[in-house]
């Protein structure tokens, strides 16, 4: 009987290593895919949308590190999270898990219908369970690992939510970046400017490509790398949405030079 040599995926020294640095390895960026679309997502694809949820969840990190930091504390507790959220509007994602979450349960305010009675959180949740909410056990692994390249650690209900954050987070870029493809690219886009009050409204952003994007190369069938990039710019906005869009793109490039 010959024994067959094992099969290894080709790539250069510096793809590997990129990937490694991936808390969110595109293999679970795939399968979220797979939650929502039957496109095939390519490589550059899959790396993009790793790479824009570390970014997003290392801001979120960050900021509730520094609430931790004020009470002299290096564990993270599910307040330095909503800390975290309320000193930075832009790091306001995974709606859908506020819901399912006892951390945001009071802060999420009344909820009334068209005959004035109060909607109760069941029936805000819905019916089902959104499969961002159902599949944030994933990220596990992925978050501890993260928050150890911070230098901090989190109790269980913390990384629960940061879990959960990051599943519905990289469940509506997928949904969006599906979306991109389906119309031939990005038909609509949100821009956020920060104002303090009394001080001139900051200047237009720079010329974008991304922001001006109207129309898309490739096929019908495959998620491309640009697809991605071009749904952050419908997920994010401000600063954390270009540094995304930069680091994202620094990973397709060297990704793909391989």
């Amino acid at each position: 009987m010959t024994t067959q040599p094992l099969r290894t995926e080709r790539s250069g020294p510096q793809t590997a290593s990129v990937v490694t640095d991936l808390p969110f390895k595109p293999q679970l960026v795939k399968a979220v895919f797979r939650d929502v679309t039957s496109l095939h997502v390519s490589r550059p694809a899959a790396w993009a949308a790793a790479s824009v949820t570390r970014t997003v969840l290392t801001e979120i990190i960050d900021g509730a590190r520094s609430a931790a930091a004020e009470e002299a504390r290096k564990r993270l507790i599910p307040k330095d999270l909503i800390s975290a959220i309320d000193r930075n509007v832009e790091v306001e994602v995974g709606s859908e898990w506020y819901l399912h979450s006892p951390t945001f349960h009071g802060l999420m305010g009344e909820l009334r219908n068209a005959d004035g009675l109060l909607v109760s959180l069941r029936e805000r949740r819905g019916a089902r369970t959104p499969s961002g909410v159902a599949g944030a056990h994933r990220f596990e692994a992925g978050v501890r690992r993260l928050l150890g390249s911070r230098g901090v650690r989190a109790v269980p209900a913390m990384v629960r939510d940061l879990d959960g954050i990051a599943s519905v987070f990289l469940t509506d870029l997928a949904r969006d970046a599906a979306k991109v493809v389906r119309e031939g690219g990005v038909k609509r886009f949100g821009t956020v400017s920060l104002v303090v009050p009394g001080e001139p409204a900051p200047a237009p952003l720079l010329k974008d490509p991304l922001l001006a994007l109207s129309t898309r190369r490739g096929d019908g069938r495959t998620v491309g790398g640009d697809d991605v990039l071009a749904a952050v710019t419908m997920q994010l906005f401000g600063d954390l949405r270009q540094r995304a869009i930069t680091e994202a793109a620094e990973m397709i490039r060297n990704t793909s030079a391989n």
